[in-house]
């Protein structure tokens, strides 16, 4: 099942939104094994946290080459109100595909189709990257919530966000924090 991204080409990659829900085994396991080659890791069991994802996966002459995907999660700023963000994940090209753009135009794609969210973050493994697309590097400190606790991040953590339409007013060195879950935290 294609969610609302539908399919969009542009001559070089042929882009297809998929809720994880409804992907196939074969699917599943074709985008897991891209995504190990790009990060040179094993990301199954990654990927078995990633709840109510929303894939897009970026096609070039019929092959899977690139992909991320976004899930819901409540950062918030200080003691301000939560904002559901669309926290993008996964962002993975195949290392013989790189340099040619399909990470930026996935990235692009997306930020198109999450308007509805207040806000969007993600880790980065390339601060760069992300800032030529508007992201911005959070600078203050980062916290994970519990039931109970605020839990600090490891020092070297990182996050960057993505304003949107629905972005209330931020100051970026005020405190940040997410909500717990298995698996990687940011």
């Amino acid at each position: 099942m294609q969610v609302s991204i539908g399919i969009l080409s542009d001559n070089r990659l042929t882009i297809q939104g998929v809720q994880g829900a409804c992907l196939s085994e074969t699917d599943r396991k074709t985008i897991i094994a891209l995504c190990n080659r790009a990060y040179e890791d094993d990301l199954e069991p990654l990927f078995n946290t990633f709840v109510g994802a929303t894939h897009v996966l970026g096609y070039h002459n019929g092959l899977l080459v690139s992909h991320a995907l976004w899930v819901t999660r409540y950062l918030q700023v200080g003691s301000g109100p939560l904002l559901r963000t669309a926290y993008i994940e996964a962002v993975a090209t195949d290392p013989a595909y790189r340099k040619r753009g399909f990470a930026t135009t996935i990235m692009k794609r997306i930020a198109d189709e999450i308007g509805d969210y207040e806000l969007a973050a993600l880790s980065p493994s390339s601060v760069a990257f992300y800032e030529r697309l508007g992201w911005e590097l959070w600078r203050g400190p980062l916290f994970i919530r519990t039931e109970t606790d605020l839990l600090p991040s490891p020092a070297e953590e990182q996050v960057m966000i993505l304003r949107l339409p629905k972005t209330p007013p931020l100051d970026p060195n005020a405190p940040l924090s997410v909500e717990w879950r298995e698996g990687e935290l940011w």
